[in-house]
């Protein structure tokens, strides 16, 4: 028997896909059958694939150690070194990389290659991490952002590391996020947002939802950075990382951010595009602000650290304030 626990990452994941994921080399077969003999237990109950799991639960799969081998196998990994431009900062510990836009931070049912996969391929490719020779652990990511906002992305390269960042995550009390974005019409002064926030999975939307009805709370403060002519480039901090917390918390004072294909103003989308040229989404993890912390990360106590935004975003401040 094989047992896991679900991580701040893999939360609100299926059942079925996560089988998928960690048993990623086993038929479908096999994989609908472990769940028809009920082989897989959640929390020691048995769940159907459609089950979604949350963090924290414990999955046992009912699986030899030979069958869990076979079944467990990087697939199409490469070593080499295509993340190095990115590195904004790197230890034994951790790596923070500057994401650019159009990446997943985790793989989804795409066929696209994610950060994930690129930094095990760049460990490998340092001689850091052998994928068959993993110990059941893969270095990943303490925390996402969606596949089109840019920015500081946290990885763990140990299970310690990556079991405390994950605590830092949901804490948020010793981690700050700080994002820029730029978001349509003049905001004059700075302010705070708190509006709980619920997903529709049957949209695949997050709504501003009453906590009673199911809304998670989420709080997002905001600093004017500058005003330009009919928009306004804020600095964001997360107090909580709910689902597309920025987006949704500017669309519900409506005030957009620009380019957001999902939560925005197309109207406004379609004339920066035609306009100038731009049509991706203003939103970038821009600085990560440590406070007062534990070992095994005690060394970077009250460090923060900073990624440039992308060229597009500076060229369409620099349009526009002219």
């Amino acid at each position: 028997m094989k047992k896991f626990v679900i991580s701040e990452n893999e939360n609100g994941i299926t059942l079925e896909k996560y089988l998928k994921k960690v048993l990623n080399n086993a038929p479908l077969s096999f994989i609908y059958k472990t769940l028809r003999k009920k082989d897989v237990r959640v929390n020691n109950h048995w769940q159907d694939g459609k089950y979604v799991l949350s963090k924290g639960d414990e999955v046992s799969i009912y699986i030899s150690e030979e069958q869990y081998e076979s079944f467990n196998k990087p697939l199409g990994l490469k070593a080499n070194n295509q993340i190095e431009s990115w590195i904004i900062y790197e230890d034994k510990n951790i790596l923070l990389i500057n994401k650019p836009r159009n990446i997943l931070v985790q793989a989804d049912a795409s066929n696209d290659k994610a950060l994930d996969q690129m930094v095990v391929e760049y460990l490998m490719f340092k001689g850091e991490y052998d994928p068959l020779n993993n110990q059941g652990f893969k270095p990943g990511p303490a925390h996402r952002i969606d596949r089109n906002t840019s920015g500081i992305v946290i990885f763990g390269k140990n299970r310690d590391t990556l079991a405390y960042l994950a605590i830092l995550m949901q804490n948020h009390d010793k981690i700050e996020k700080h994002y820029l974005s730029l978001v349509v019409g003049e905001i004059k002064e700075d302010g705070v947002i708190e509006a709980p926030l619920r997903k529709n999975f049957s949209t695949k939307k997050v709504v501003v939802c009453p906590e009673k009805d199911g809304g998670k709370p989420a709080k997002t403060m905001y600093h004017v950075v500058e005003n330009l002519p009919g928009f306004t480039l804020l600095e964001l901090v997360l107090k909580t990382g709910r689902t597309h917390q920025i987006r949704v918390h500017m669309s519900y004072i409506r005030h957009h951010v620009v380019g957001d294909s999902k939560y925005g103003d197309f109207k406004i989308n379609n004339k920066m595009e035609k306009e100038y040229g731009f049509k991706n989404q203003f939103l970038h993890a821009n600085e990560i602000i440590f406070g007062t912390l534990d070992k095994p990360l005690q060394y970077l106590s009250n460090k923060k650290f900073l990624a440039d935004m992308p060229e597009e975003f500076n060229d369409l401040i620099a349009k526009l304030r002219n």
